[in-house]
């Protein structure tokens, strides 16, 4: 293999905007090929980004000798497809969230990667940025005591119909598309999985048949009693925030899923005192992850999250959907739909 990772981008997706230029900016990756459903599409991108060869589908990027590795950004329930052909394909993977729409599509992706000795990762990109790591230095030295509550909003207007969030054969929907930062931040910080889980949602016809999730609030609560709250919506205003509440302060992140290299003030509060602002560099995390991801190739370095971790975030994404489904009488479970495995 090269000194640097060779990366093939399998789609067209408009986050590929933010994230081509990324993984170009790697020192240790470039992207030497991206592929679409459209041969033109494909040569737009390459010749706007500087990519060598542009792909007329899918499968000829990935009979492509010249890649090493491939970036997906697909819609959400095509990604176990698409990660399964890769690494049939000899690729290594960095995929967009969720991986996959069930705990049982993550484990089957694990399998494959075992077998066939490649990487794959989960592409949650927040926690690569620096105001994660400080948080996680924050709570390693106890700053809030005891962590009691969480509470985590992330919410932002999805647009026109033709969106592919109004899909449910797509994986669309408020809680795979954006909850799924809400599970898994308050999943990272208690270092548990919730013993209990409770949903709310609010829901529309979908563009393809049954019903869609609009906006979801629910509630998780973890062995150790710390309880997370949060809400989520692909219909509301933009926002997103992250609060951690302990027995002797609370810590703030503005924008905790912001994009790119904006800077941040993690704020520390604690009773009757001045707060305490730890202003945090901005850094591009999705060139952060980028060179994460390409260091574990190149080099073996373990991944700082594995696949057990996205299946276990999965397994909690379906739990709160059939329960939300059930408390608010929704038509039927979504595609892909499981038992919550033990939640409840």
């Amino acid at each position: 293999m090269s000194k640097k990772l060779r990366w093939g981008v399998l789609g067209s997706a408009r986050i590929v905007r933010k994230t081509i230029p990324a993984l170009q900016e790697t020192r240790n990756g470039e992207v030497v090929g991206i592929a679409s459903r459209s041969e033109d599409k494909a040569r737009e991108y390459a010749a706007k980004y500087g990519i060598a060869q542009a792909f007329g589908s899918y499968e000829a990027l990935l009979a492509s000798p010249n890649i090493d590795a491939v970036y997906i950004p697909l819609p959400n329930a095509l990604h176990l497809e698409w990660i399964l052909k890769s690494l049939d394909a000899g690729k290594h993977v960095l995929c967009e969230k969720p991986l996959a729409m069930s705990a049982a599509e993550c484990e089957e992706i694990a399998r494959k990667a075992e077998k066939t000795g490649l990487k794959v990762l989960e592409g949650f990109m927040y926690r690569f940025h620096p105001r994660f790591e400080k948080l996680q230095e924050l709570l390693a030295a106890n700053a809030v005591g005891k962590l009691t509550f969480i509470h985590v909003g992330h919410s932002f207007e999805a647009g026109g119909d033709d969106n592919i969030r109004w899909y449910t054969g797509l994986g669309g929907g408020a809680l795979f598309d954006a909850g799924c930062y809400c599970v898994n931040v308050s999943r990272m910080v208690t270092e548990q999985e919730p013993a209990h889980t409770v949903a709310f949602g609010n829901y529309r016809d979908a563009k393809d048949g049954g019903q869609i999730d609009t906006s979801i609030a629910g509630l998780l609560r973890f062995p150790d009693s710390a309880t997370a709250l949060f809400d989520t919506g692909v219909n509301l205003e933009r926002r997103n925030f992250l609060e951690l509440t302990g027995t002797e302060g609370r810590l703030y992140i503005a924008n905790p899923f912001g994009l790119l290299e904006e800077d941040s003030v993690l704020e520390e509060h604690h009773f009757g005192q001045d707060v305490i602002c730890h202003e945090v560099k901005g850094q591009n995390h999705f060139v952060r992850m980028g060179e994460h991801f390409a260091d574990s190739v190149l080099n073996g370095t373990p991944l700082r999250y594995d696949l057990a971790d996205s299946a276990n975030n999965a397994r909690v994404l379906e739990a709160l959907d059939l329960t939300a489904r059930k408390q608010d009488g929704a038509s039927e479970p979504r595609p892909h739909a499981g038992a919550g495995d033990g939640l409840r």
